[in-house]
């Protein structure tokens, strides 16, 4: 016993040490595994993910002690059966009230940094109308009446200037999916039929992944973009760029299940 625990301990220990390695390690340990955030809004999320994380350890490190203390205070010392008890009042009103405190502080939490997350009092800088379809994305720039469209091949790329809110209208042409960009803390479902929306404010430049969250078919896995999150300057080079490619205009969300019909070669902005 004694072998397997020295085992146990030096594998966790391993994992610990090894963990560390990251460049970015301590940021990840303080974030809990979530990556660095990049809009104003990801505090709002990133504190609740803690918050719950801490809540789940403190209620974890009560469990395992008493797990631990009812294994030793209680174990077998001799054949002498032990008085049988029906009911312990003050045992049955703690596991009772404590899971309903712990769940009714998480859901204020989630409804208070929900409601902030979602409101959309203020008008945004710019407008993007997102159109999920199988298996690729398609993004419309309504403010400058251009818009650009990707495939499973050919993956698009979304443009947003630093410092500006971007409201997102999400609409889907087929199936349920899922619009997420982890590095912004906000992930929302696109439902044909119903249009849902949010906004964020990006406040740093760089690449971000960008990704379907719901299993909507064969190619989900394919189902990417990138978001590129570059000055004003360099985003109005780039809707110029997209009106000089003749992508003017807004696309309209198909009926539903024509991508998934049509072949891939032959969806709407791929190469004849």
């Amino acid at each position: 016993m004694r072998r397997r625990v020295m085992a146990a301990c030096a594998a966790v220990g391993a994992l610990v040490l090894l963990g560390g390695c990251a460049a970015d390690a301590p940021g990840q340990w303080q974030r809990f595994g979530l990556p660095e955030g990049a809009t104003e809004e990801a505090p709002l999320v990133g504190d609740l993910w803690v918050g719950a994380w801490v809540a789940a350890l403190a209620v974890g490190i009560l469990v395992w002690g008493l797990i631990l203390w009812a294994a030793i205070a209680y174990r077998k010392r001799n054949d002498e059966l032990p008085r049988q008890t029906r009911f312990n009042i003050p045992i049955e009103f703690l596991y009772t009230v404590t899971p309903l405190v712990v769940v009714g502080v998480l859901f204020y939490f989630t409804v208070q940094h929900q409601d902030e997350i979602l409101e959309d009092d203020t008008p945004a800088d710019l407008t993007v109308d997102v159109i999920g379809q199988q298996w690729s994305w398609t993004f419309n720039y309504t403010d400058d009446d251009v818009y650009e469209v990707g495939t499973p091949e050919d993956q698009p790329t979304l443009y947003l200037p630093v410092d500006q809110t971007v409201q997102f209208n999400l609409n889907s042409s087929d199936v349920i999916h899922s619009f997420w960009i982890p590095q912004f803390y906000m992930k929302m479902d696109v439902i044909p039929g119903r249009s849902n929306s949010f906004q964020v404010t990006p406040n740093q430049q760089g690449t971000f992944a960008g990704k379907c969250a719901e299993f909507c078919g064969a190619y989900h896995s394919r189902m990417l973009f990138e978001v590129e999150v570059v000055s004003a300057e360099e985003f109005a080079d780039q809707m110029d760029a997209l009106r000089e490619a003749g992508q003017t205009g807004q696309i309209e969300p198909e009926l539903r299940g024509s991508y998934f019909e049509t072949p891939l070669n032959e969806q709407p902005g791929s190469e004849e």
